[in-house]
């Protein structure tokens, strides 16, 4: 078993209507140097301003990022070279970060 500890940014307060923005991932053990930075474009034309202020990111640089299908494939290669065992989530506020990784994972690659 791995801990691993994420923290999602996003354009909205759900996944669907709204977009994720970037998100980090880091493997809780001594060194902290398993590490993760994904940025994805969005997949909607709904945004919130305010929401997207938070990760200090414009929607033109938000626009420039790379599609979700990739990103997610890359995060779970890292996953699986870097996690021993079965990963447990970690975050700060757990919900609203584990609903944009949940979706993005089941809607992008299956």
């Amino acid at each position: 078993m791995s801990l691993v500890i994420v923290d999602v940014e996003a354009d909205g307060p759900i996944p669907g209507k709204y977009s994720m923005v970037s998100f980090g991932a880091i493997v809780l053990e001594p060194l902290l140097s398993k590490t993760f930075y994904g940025k994805v474009k969005p997949v909607s034309e709904a945004w919130m301003p305010d929401a997207l202020a938070v990760s200090g990111i414009t929607r033109e640089e938000h626009s420039s990022f790379d599609e979700p299908h990739t990103v997610m494939s890359e995060f779970e290669l890292w996953l699986k070279e870097n996690v021993k065992g079965k990963p447990v989530f970690l975050s700060d506020n757990l919900a609203f970060d584990w609903q944009w990784i949940n979706y993005y994972f089941h809607y992008y690659l299956g």
